[in-house]
């Protein structure tokens, strides 16, 4: 995982060169090598997506100081009062106080804690099992973007680097079982269902599921964590190398329901109706999952009904 920069945080980094550096060392030169600075967490600038459309709100010049816990208590403070003023003096744009929460001082702790919503033991960097099995793929993607511009202390780097790390591979198993199941679930047996029973409102969100599912087992069979909803089709264009995989979602999403062709077809769980295109390419979506986990030798055979691979993994 690389760090990231967008033209919006290069401006950020430039502002931390000329401005942020200069008032850390003149007003804080006892602790300037124990204030960690970057730009990461929460904002589209921090995952390099940021575009004249994100610049509607919570948008503006501004860098994260992170800290420990101690150095809060005994510096912390002062250095955010001394931060803000500092802000206030530059130009910005939208600089809400949304914004203000996601930029400035900040203890290390927090910050991790706050985006992955549980107690993150930083002082030790470690994370058990059951912290793993908790956390959210898109909460991970924002915990470890962007990108850290000094860490002496390396306090916060080290967690940064563990949570990049990846998954453990129990926890990886059982969450490529899960995005499996829902796959199977939603587009392979429940769409079906739904169609003949006529509730295209039920088989709409059967194939939203679908889409969310097949993005995600293509993120972690590439192991790495996809970001927010609204970005994933952005990041999966970038991680998939030839294409093929990003351009058959992009065909899942823009293929229309078609009650027309359902009429007069019985349900039957063991038979595909190929009168519907949207059979044909989540099929085609299916194999290309197969073959991603036939290639990292995690399953045997080829029967494109992920479900009977959920057992294989866990």
């Amino acid at each position: 995982m690389k760090d990231v920069l967008s033209e919006a945080a290069e401006k950020n980094r430039r502002f931390y060169d000329e401005h942020v550096a200069g008032m850390i060392h003149t007003k804080f030169g006892d602790y300037e090598d124990r204030i960690a600075v970057g730009i990461a967490g929460e904002g589209s600038d921090c995952f390099g997506y940021d575009d004249l459309i994100s610049r509607d709100h919570d948008f503006g010049t501004g860098v994260c100081l992170w800290v420990t816990d101690e150095d809060m208590n005994r510096f912390g403070y002062s250095l955010s009062i001394a931060y803000n003023e500092l802000v206030d003096r530059v130009e910005r744009t939208y600089y809400t106080d949304r914004m203000r929460e996601r930029r400035g001082v900040m203890t290390i702790h927090d910050f991790y804690s706050n985006i992955l919503r549980i107690n993150c033991d930083t002082d030790h960097c470690r994370m058990s099992e059951n912290n793993w099995l908790f956390l959210d793929h898109a909460c991970l993607k924002t915990a470890t973007n962007g990108c850290v511009f000094r860490d002496d202390l390396g306090v916060f780097t080290a967690f940064r680097k563990l949570l990049q790390g990846y998954y453990p591979d129990k926890v990886w198993r059982i969450r490529l079982a899960e995005q499996l199941h829902v796959f199977a679930s939603s587009l392979q047996v429940n769409y079906a269902r739904c169609m003949t029973r006529g509730d295209t409102v039920a088989a709409e969100l059967c194939k939203a599921h679908g889409i969310a599912s097949a993005m995600e087992l293509f993120f972690l069979l590439k192991r790495e964590y996809p970001p927010y909803y609204k970005w994933t089709y952005h990041a999966l264009k970038e991680l998939d190398q030839d294409g093929a995989f990003s351009a058959k979602v992009q065909s899942l999403a823009d293929t229309e329901i078609r009650r027309d062709a359902w009429k007069g077809t019985p349900y039957h769980p063991n038979r595909l109706n190929y009168k519907d295109p949207l059979i044909s390419i989540t099929e085609e979506l299916a194999f290309e999952i197969v073959k991603l986990l036939k290639e990292r030798k995690l399953i045997e055979g080829g029967d494109l009904y992920l479900e009977n691979y959920v057992n294989e993994l866990v």
